[in-house]
């Protein structure tokens, strides 16, 4: 103990900001006293991030970035470095894990009212970090070099020649060639494990800042700092919080545990996932030559790619799909402002925005569903003898409408004083 008091006090004296950051930020912190499992997909999002990161740079270390080294050195890293396969497959899974814990993560946002004031800059940030872990996931996607990598890069850079006047320069320039080839694969890389990454710890570091300046949210959506100051241990504290060390440190520990558990249960029986984390087709080399029957992206892209294909071509352009992409997305940064209502939680709000809540998910799920072509398989067997085009092009664009209509619902709903919410506790409620 005498040594490690010596060891703090060297330390503070030639850094003397360090530990008042990691007070200010871990043993001082207060957070409610409420939480509950919702909370704990942040500090998973934080787990995942460390993996993909340290997978990355072992996966780096053999991995040849060219068009004809590429996928030979992939089936290097599997077949014959030593735990590559393990590697490979942590890194893989963990990519769609981190998808999962980042849509949960965000779900709860929107269900306890996260992104109200005084909390916009949080949910900013957070989107911002949402849109650099898309494309980090998508430049990692291509790299492998299979049939599905090379067809879903140049379709999705594709997608950039909608763009009046310069689509076509703009293909070319991502691509750097008139195909994707060697020089797509090298800035691919580079981007991918250099650029990127660091951009997206800087932002996560943002992130958490912004949060802790204004103080975590809760499934009361009570500020915990508006409320009777003081507890038995320190009167200038909040009584309905508790300090983030060691209370939630613990918790987290858990929740990180049974995190790694599901993850290791994947890698070892399941890396693949019946084709939805790895599909088939990525097991084979790329061939210009040779389209695969179903192009479609991994399970995380495909809400937003449904979005793409559904909304249909005016005037012979298909750029309606593309502004309808990004606009989903850009929606969700603008529910600060889309969302009026007066109250946060999902527990007081009115019985419109909860309905409202429940078409979002649903909507979100069946758009996955269409864009992962599982709707394709599902009508024949269902409705034999139906037109698969038609009957599924009619489900994807009622989905389509029930996720742009929960914004402009919500728009409405909170602007013109339809909600009626319940009354909101001056404390919080529960200590789940």
């Amino acid at each position: 103990m005498n040594i490690l008091m010596r060891f703090n006090h060297w330390i503070d004296e030639r850094a003397p900001g360090l530990q008042g950051m990691v007070r200010k930020h871990v043993t001082e912190y207060y957070a409610p006293k409420n939480f509950n499992l919702w909370y704990y997909f942040g500090t998973c999002n934080l787990l995942v991030l460390v993996n993909q990161i340290l997978t990355g740079i072992f996966l780096a270390m053999n991995y040849t970035p060219t068009a004809a080294g590429a996928f030979d050195s992939v089936e290097y890293i599997m077949r014959d470095v030593e735990w590559g396969w393990l590697i490979r497959y942590m890194h893989s899974t963990g990519a769609s894990l981190f998808f999962v814990s980042v849509y949960l993560h965000m779900f709860r946002a929107i269900m306890y009212g996260s992104f109200k004031r005084p909390r916009e800059l949080v949910w900013i940030l957070g989107m911002v970090v949402f849109l650099a872990l898309m494309a980090e996931a998508f430049l990692g996607y291509v790299l492998p070099w299979g049939q599905m990598s090379f067809w879903g890069a140049k379709v999705i850079i594709s997608l950039f020649g909608t763009v009046p006047v310069i689509g076509d320069t703009l293909v070319e320039w991502i691509m750097g060639d008139y195909l994707p080839s060697d020089a797509t694969l090298n800035r691919f890389f580079a981007l991918h494990v250099v650029a990127l990454p660091l951009a997206l710890v800087l932002l996560v570091v943002l992130h958490i800042l912004a949060l802790h300046e204004v103080g975590s949210n809760n499934p009361d959506g009570v500020e915990i700092k508006k409320g009777p100051k003081g507890n038995r241990w320190d009167a200038s504290k909040p009584a309905d919080g508790i300090p983030f060390h060691p209370y939630y440190t613990v918790h987290d520990i858990f929740a990180a545990s049974f995190f790694v558990m599901v993850g290791a249960f994947i890698v070892f029986f399941g890396p693949t996932f019946g084709g939805w984390l790895l599909e088939h087709d990525n097991f084979v080399r790329a061939n210009n030559l040779a389209t695969p029957a179903h192009i479609k992206p991994v399970w995380y892209f495909t809400p937003f790619y449904a979005i793409l294909r559904m909304v249909p071509s005016f005037f012979g352009t298909a750029i309606w799909g593309v502004l309808a992409m990004f606009a989903a997305i850009a929606l969700l940064a603008l529910l600060p402002w889309i969302d009026r209502g007066g109250v946060r939680s999902v527990r007081y709000r009115g019985a419109g925005f909860r309905v409202a809540l429940i078409v979002l998910v649903c909507s979100f799920l069946g758009l996955g569903l269409v864009g992962a072509g599982v709707t394709a398989q599902v009508i024949p067997a269902w409705f034999p003898g139906a037109e698969v085009t038609t009957w599924e092009n009619a489900f994807g664009r009622l989905m389509v409408l029930g996720y742009f209509g929960f914004f402009a619902f919500l728009w409405i709903y909170t602007r013109f004083g339809f909600e009626k919410p319940k009354p909101v506790p001056q404390r919080v409620s529960s200590h789940s």
